[in-house]
């Protein structure tokens, strides 16, 4: 296991860390899960007081584990103003996770500019709580828009970040960048599945990354990143661990074959997509009828680049279910006003490409684990 410091909190973290959000069946299943993860090597596993049980199962599985082997422990609450309630929930994650400090406490969902203002009032109790040994360091999670992100990075409260970033979108890399610079730890999450579904590719997809796995190449483009400290890893069972501890010290530069894999993606996308292909400028926002236009336009591109259609069907099932955690209406509310058309640099007919990726993707809607 590779292990890699997380900026200026100074904590060596593996090259993978457990994220309990699937770990849920039951404390038997989360004490075999914290187990055979800590035996592989994993030191950092990541909680949150809004996914259901998982605080107390995994408090169940830290006192299972022998003396000396405990983890470091991240967990995320909620952006609150109130200094009171944060006050409270954190000593109310304390207990249930049986520690006497958390190691990493995280401001769960800085997603909007309103939850960022609440983490700047939030911020005088946190540092309360890390005077006073309750917890280690404080950082925050995000799926807000980049200038959102950029942002809250620039106040300087942080010392780790929680954020999106895969092969299948770089939207975020400046992030990264400020991130580094800031001395700051950067926490992927969830790549398998939010990276692309990518333990269940599409056929088209594994032919074009062979002979490497898409799934393995996306782990060697996010662990060859230097500024990237560790990725999340949500096993949810103890034989889910097996494939990605394949990568634990997987972290060298890319290969010349891995490379040229990631050029024959390219090079496919382009020319399947042609001068339909959206290529993530953001400059038709905002959009009058809310639709998240370059998201909507990037699973698009998946779906008929690389066939995966699953997992576009999968999180344009989102828009309009999932609030502030994943923003904006569905292609079919475009009412073709025109309005970005002339904003748009690859002149793009936007409001056709929608509704061919509403009849795509549109499908079952689909909510988040918690509200």
């Amino acid at each position: 296991m590779h292990y890699r410091r997380s900026g200026k909190t100074e904590l060596l973290l593996s090259a993978f860390s457990l994220g309990t959000m699937r770990y849920l069946a039951s404390e038997e299943n989360a004490i075999a899960v914290v187990a055979a993860a800590v035996r592989s090597g994993i030191n950092h596993i990541e909680t949150a007081r809004g996914y259901g049980n998982s605080e107390r199962f995994l408090g169940v599985a830290l006192r299972s584990l022998p003396e000396g082997d405990r983890p470091y422990i991240t967990t995320k609450v909620p952006p609150i103003a109130d200094g009171d309630l944060l006050d409270k929930q954190i000593d109310e994650s304390l207990e249930r996770l049986g520690v006497g400090t958390i190691d990493g406490l995280a401001l769960h969902g800085i997603n909007t500019w309103e939850h960022l203002d609440r983490a700047k009032a939030a911020i005088t109790t946190l540092q309360r709580a890390k005077a006073d040994g309750r917890i280690g360091h404080i950082g925050f999670s995000t799926h807000a828009p980049l200038e959102v992100i950029l942002a809250a990075i620039e106040t300087d409260f942080f010392e780790f970040v929680n954020l999106h970033y895969y092969y299948f979108f770089q939207r975020n890399e400046p992030a990264i960048a400020l991130a580094e610079r800031k001395d700051m730890g950067v926490f992927i999450i969830s790549p398998a599945d939010k990276g692309g579904l990518l333990y269940r590719p599409p056929e088209t997809l594994k032919q074009l990354c062979y002979p490497f796995s898409p799934l393995g190449l996306t782990y060697r483009f996010l662990l060859s990143d230097r500024r990237i400290t560790t990725l999340s890893l949500g096993a949810a069972t103890p034989q889910e661990l097996a494939f990605p501890l394949q990568f634990a010290d997987a972290v060298g530069e890319l290969t010349e074959a891995e490379r040229s894999a990631f050029s024959r993606l390219q090079t496919h996308e382009d020319n399947v997509l042609k001068t339909d292909k959206c290529a993530q400028c953001y400059d038709c926002l905002p959009c009058p009828e809310n639709i998240n236009i370059p998201e909507v336009l990037r699973l698009r591109n998946l779906a008929v680049a690389y066939d995966m259609v699953d997992y576009g069907k999968y999180r344009y099932g989102m828009f309009e279910n999932a609030g502030h955690w994943f923003p904006g209406n569905k292609g079919s509310r475009c009412t073709e006003c025109g309005d970005c058309l002339p904003r748009c640099p690859e002149n793009l007919d936007i409001p056709k490409l929608l509704k061919d990726a509403d009849d795509r993707l549109g499908g079952k809607p689909r909510r988040r684990l918690w509200g």
